[in-house]
């Protein structure tokens, strides 16, 4: 199996559409945004075009205000990797979710047992008393790696993060290395170039994704009820792009703030996911604007799948 991970805006996409074509290739999408309806502008979901006749997997499948964990993700990849196989062909994994790539190759074991009502309510409490940020120092405190990768408004994150902290004793992150186990041979690529170059691409993606209709798309999540003006804790309330609407929509900033926001909120977003991906020692890092570290990949896999 191959996979094509790293930041936001960084062409992912690009490279593995040109793997899936060149090797008789699907893509099975590992991004924890894009598998949601209705929200493709704001989450730049490839269109038809981009996809340019290949099949794409796991996108615009689940409903805005279902839960859906890395567990359940990693049950359905590994049900279409084997499912893709079965018919000869090559399973891709592209996108830049971490924790989803973990759940799927290396079968983490999340410390399921390390679970406490009491503790999370008590916790819960604290957030709403003190404010996201003061539980987010807590977690910063106890693992400094995990406070790095969960992003302060994902409280649910946050809890579950200082849950396996306090009852295990073991902050999350060591436990996330310490039990990894592989279960797929993989070829993984990461998307690399320096770091203005990533930054003048999100940037213009921003910018691209307005012109394409995000405020438009963004009026309709309204009119579905999927968003609505006063919410904050929905998870498509938090998706960086409606999240900076909604609070223009509050009146909190103008139009142009709200834009500005999103480009800063998507570079610090890359950031994270950036550090997450540089612990991982199995991934080759290239340059996709460069046609030999593109070639250099291609024969990569070529040898990697001669076994």
């Amino acid at each position: 199996m191959i996979a094509v991970v790293g930041p936001t805006a960084s062409g992912k996409t690009s490279l593995a559409i040109k793997i899936a074509k060149r090797f008789n290739g699907e893509i099975i999408s590992m991004d924890s945004m894009q598998i949601y309806k209705y929200m493709s502008v704001g989450t730049a979901k490839p269109t038809v075009e981009e996809m340019d006749g290949v099949v794409h997997h796991l996108l615009d499948f689940v409903e805005p205000g279902d839960t859906f964990t890395a567990n359940d993700y990693a049950e359905l990849a590994r049900e279409k990797i084997n499912e893709i196989t079965s018919r000869g062909k090559l399973p891709i994994l592209c996108g830049g979710t971490g924790l989803y790539l973990n759940s799927v190759l290396y079968a983490y074991e999340m410390s399921e047992a390390a679970s406490d009502d009491n503790l999370r309510a008590e916790l819960e409490a604290f957030a709403a008393q003190n404010g996201n940020d003061a539980l987010h120092d807590r977690l910063r405190a106890l693992d400094p790696q995990s406070a790095t990768e969960i992003h302060p408004n994902n409280v649910k994150r946050v809890i579950r993060a200082l849950e396996i902290c306090i009852l295990t004793g073991k902050p999350r992150s060591e436990q996330m290395t310490a039990e990894a186990k592989n279960v797929y041979p993989a070829l993984i690529f990461g998307m690399d170039m320096p770091r203005d170059e990533l930054y003048e691409r999100i940037n213009k993606r921003v910018d691209i994704m307005l012109s394409q209709g995000l405020l438009a798309e963004f009026e309709d999540l309204l009119l579905r009820g999927i968003l609505s003006k006063n919410d904050t804790t929905s998870q498509a309330s938090q998706a960086i792009g409606y999240k900076e609407l909604l609070s223009y929509k509050r009146g909190e900033i103008t139009l142009d703030e709200a834009v500005e926001q999103i480009k800063m909120n998507s570079r610090r977003y890359a950031k994270r996911q950036l550090t997450w991906f540089r612990r991982n020692n199995d991934i080759i890092w290239i340059d996709p604007r460069k046609d030999d570290n593109v070639a250099t990949a291609l024969e990569n896999i070529k040898t990697f799948l001669k076994g």
